[in-house]
């Protein structure tokens, strides 16, 4: 246990939701939640920030602007109405709990290595588009092999595919309302 966990003993296992915090207010949220008695997770990473004079190792939150606690959602309203607390993260209006597996694979990544950064959000099969390289503006699904990622480009009419070896770094996601209908999968 680190000193971002707290754990509530007199509370029975409720699920993780991510907390949206004010911005820059992770630690204040982390702060009011240890004193709710509410088991919480602040995943930190170390970064280098540099003044004019000098150079400082800083810890920072990995995700800006998100806290994660494990709450009922009838304990919920003690939570928003914390300082710096903006709302339970979900859709359509309610919160919806992130699976225990996932928060708890952050907990050994973070405890286990030191090389970590923030990276953009992608997910397997997502459409993306190639951004650095002599393949800029090439369309195609990422997926991930045991040590690289590959590019997909399909053609949907003939049902083929070809992948290449690509670095995740040089590919940015596509939003919906640019996926190219070739890009369909039927």
């Amino acid at each position: 246990m680190n000193e971002t966990d707290v754990i509530n003993p007199c509370s029975p296992v409720h699920p993780w939701f991510a907390i949206q915090t004010r911005s820059r207010h992770e630690k204040v949220v982390e702060s009011q939640l240890e004193l709710r008695q509410v088991e919480h997770f602040l995943p930190m990473m170390k970064r280098v920030s540099q003044w004019t004079d000098r150079k400082k190792e800083i810890r920072v939150p990995l995700f800006a602007g998100y806290c994660f606690a494990r709450l009922s959602l009838e304990a919920r309203v003690p939570v928003l109405q914390s300082r710096g607390v903006v709302r339970v993260v979900g859709s359509t209006g309610r919160p919806e709990p992130i699976p225990d597996e996932e928060i708890e694979s952050l907990k050994r990544l973070i405890s286990n290595s030191r090389n970590y950064i923030c990276h953009p959000y992608l997910k397997e099969g997502i459409l993306v588009e190639v951004i650095n390289g002599p393949m800029q503006g090439v369309k195609g699904r990422l997926i991930r092999g045991a040590r690289n990622s590959r590019l997909v480009l399909s053609i949907s009419l003939i049902q083929r595919s070809v992948s290449i070896e690509i670095d995740a770094d040089d590919v940015t996601v596509l939003s919906d309302n640019q996926n190219p209908n070739v890009f369909r999968e039927h």
